[in-house]
């Protein structure tokens, strides 16, 4: 797509042959148009303001993915790599310097309700203050189409603080939640598939869930949690990318999205129950639904199902429950993916990790070299001494909870003390093979005898003297499941498995485990292994014990941005309850949403969720904190040298104090 641009001194009619760079008496809504590029449905261009001329410069992205390259060829008439090369410089200047020479910034053009409105943001490690903000505000509103509102959007916590003492007449603003809240389409996870529309409201979704097929894409207010492996899912009402559809969504490579009224949209369409093409693009400003005819006959067979994933071989005999700070990454095969990831973040917490820095030690265009960012984030000097420094700004910032592991081991010690539990273990292996419709019912009578048959003093003792040994003096616990069968490439498990919070007594404590070794078995579970070829035989579950700890917000983190994975390396994404990460999670409310810089730093807020208002300072400043500790430990639980791979973390917070609660890869 060619983005042509309006003449350069003066006049307001584009013309193909002009530059790339405008820089026009007045902006109009078509020049605007046919320069920008689009970002999440919405068009922009980028801005540079010469300060002393006052000259103004509209870019086309498509042209210029850098202001830095524009300025270097159409201002200063060098070559782009002459300025990369002193990136840093440049970059201290024109985003942090009170005398820098350009001003930089993004116009965007907004649509809700049929109204259209434009906004101008920074970059988000632009620290202008309230001069620079208003003279940036002023001189693209002079610049730009006047019989469109023009705000200002904060783009970091200290642009909206400096906003803030500005009278909002003088200076009108959108804050990034607004924009969010005001949001009708949000690609969570881009893709393209053909399937049945089926919409859903919750009464109806839990009459006629067990009708859905696989070939499905399934539309209502929100996907819960339970749904079965479908072509596609539409979400009505704004949910979060971190919710454990959405992570099941990347993990089956299927399409996701926020289209607020979709389902209205779709029975009035005439689409309920018809075959469709349906298509997710961060590009587009909606989702795009096609009507298709009905393949015929109707498919019986998904792609993926023919594409077995390989379990790694368990060790199932004699191993022993042991404290979190015994095992390695290496242990997943005896203990689970989850306990041996605690117990390798444990490890690095005690010992250190030549690994911590290596996402820094990577160059990312257009900066070759960032260990000196990240020095300047943990308050040292980018000298060889910086990984054991990087060491000990993560083991001062985080914590483990205290916990024990309990191995494959004692599940199937557990499992064969009963002869009823062996016969419905082979009743469900035979149903499963015929792929019959009893399945469903023989796990919920699996699920029943696991949940009934007492444990053995041998087993109780075994397990009881650990938890006395390591855990004497907690009064709350959390129960996990920690499974051979989850967080593997194409089948992330997310949410399919048990895990109890707020336990208190000796005697739930065994209930849980129970409960956590029969979540192995349960109908959804099952079905969704057997969906790619895991067998029932291949599947163990270990458990963790471990302390809850008290906490005044909680969420999960992922070290990526969801919506631009591909080209933003600096923020990370962190959503934030005032009660628990299972709020986050779960999708049962709104989270606050931030994006958190782990390169210059700074944060900025998206989304401040059901309560109407930001979290503080001080609780931003711990946000900033994990933010870059993530990235460190993206970088040892990397499974390459690129150290690109994101983490997602659990955690708990309780003042300045960060626990870590789950840490595994995120499938994007």
């Amino acid at each position: 797509m060619q983005h042509p641009s309006a003449p350069e001194h003066g006049s307001n009619n584009p013309a193909k042959s002009s530059p790339v760079g405008a820089q026009p008496a007045m902006l109009t809504l078509p020049a605007f148009q046919q320069l920008a590029s689009e970002l999440g449905g919405h068009p922009f261009v980028k801005v540079v303001i010469e300060r002393a001329s006052g000259r103004v410069h509209f870019i086309s992205n498509d042209e210029y993915s850098f202001h830095a390259d524009y300025i270097a060829e159409r201002i200063l008439g060098i070559k782009r790599e002459e300025l990369r090369a002193r990136i840093d410089e440049f970059n201290q200047q024109v985003y942090l310097s009170e005398d820098r020479p350009y001003l930089l910034g993004i116009a965007a053009l907004h649509k809700k309700d049929g109204e259209q409105f434009f906004t101008i943001e920074t970059t988000e490690i632009d620290n202008m203050g309230k001069s620079m903000l208003l003279t940036l505000y002023t001189t693209i509103k002079q610049k730009l189409d006047v019989a469109l509102p023009l705000y200002l959007k904060p783009a970091n916590h200290l642009q909206e603080a400096v906003v803030s003492t500005i009278d909002g007449t003088t200076l009108p603003r959108l804050y990034n939640h607004e924009l969010y809240a005001i949001n009708d389409f949000v690609a969570l996870n881009k893709g393209t598939t053909t399937g049945r529309l089926r919409t859903f409201t919750v009464d109806s979704y839990r009459h006629d869930a067990s009708t859905i097929k696989w070939y499905d894409i399934v539309c209502m207010d929100k996907v819960p949690d339970d749904i079965p492996r479908v072509a596609g899912m539409i979400n009505a009402q704004h949910t979060t990318p971190l919710s454990h559809t959405n992570v099941l969504a990347g993990g089956w490579g299927i399409p996701n999205a926020v289209q607020i009224n979709a389902r209205e949209q779709a029975i009035q369409d005439g689409l309920d129950g018809q075959w469709v093409r349906y298509e997710v693009d961060p590009r587009q400003p909606e989702i795009i639904l096609e009507r298709i005819d009905a393949p015929s006959p109707l498919p019986q067979q998904p792609a993926w199902s023919v594409h077995s994933i390989r379990l790694e071989e368990p060790e199932t005999v004699n191993t022993k429950v042991v404290s979190l700070g015994d095992l390695r990454m290496s242990e997943r095969f005896r203990y689970g993916t989850k306990a041996a990831n605690l117990g390798e973040l444990r490890h690095v917490l005690d010992h250190g990790s030549s690994r911590l820095t290596g996402f820094y030690r990577v160059p990312r265009p257009p900066r070759h070299d960032l260990l000196q960012y990240l020095a300047n984030a943990i308050g040292t000097k980018p000298d060889s001494g910086l990984t054991e420094k990087a060491w000990q700004y993560l083991r001062a910032s985080v914590q483990v909870p205290r916990g024990i592991a309990l191995p494959f081991s004692l599940q199937q010690e557990f499992l064969q003390s009963s002869w009823k539990i062996q016969q419905a273990i082979g009743r469900l292996k035979m149903a499963l093979e015929l792929n019959v419709k009893e399945v469903q019912a023989l796990c919920v009578e699996l699920q029943r005898l696991i949940r009934g048959t007492r444990f053995s003093d041998h087993l109780r003792d075994l397990i009881d003297e650990q938890i006395t040994n390591h855990l004497a003096g907690v009064r709350n616990f959390v129960v996990r499941s920690s499974s051979n069968a989850e967080d593997l490439q194409d089948f992330s498990a997310a949410g399919i498995y048990e895990s109890i919070n707020h336990v208190t007594s000796a005697e739930k404590i065994f209930e849980s485990i129970k409960e956590v070794w029969a979540s192995l078995v349960s109908p959804r579970s099952v079905r969704l292994r057997q969906d790619v070829g895991i067998s029932l035989d291949d599947c163990y579950m270990g458990v963790i014990i471990q302390e809850e700890v008290a906490s005044d917000m909680g969420g999960v983190m992922v070290t990526t941005n969801p919506s631009n994975p591909n080209e933003d390396f600096r923020n990370v994404y962190i959503n934030v309850s005032d009660k628990s990460a299972i709020e986050v999670v779960s999708g049962v409310s709104q989270p606050f949403q931030y994006l958190y810089n782990t390169v210059e730093g700074g944060g900025r807020t998206l989304a401040v969720g059901a309560s109407g208002s930001d979290l503080d300072d001080q609780k931003h400043a711990v946000l900033q904190r994990l933010a870059f500790c993530g990235r460190l430990l993206q970088s040892h639980f990397s499974q390459d040298y690129s150290f690109s791979s994101p983490a997602d973390i659990e955690w708990a917070a309780s003042g300045e104090k960060i626990y870590i609660l789950q840490l595994r890869p995120y499938s994007i």
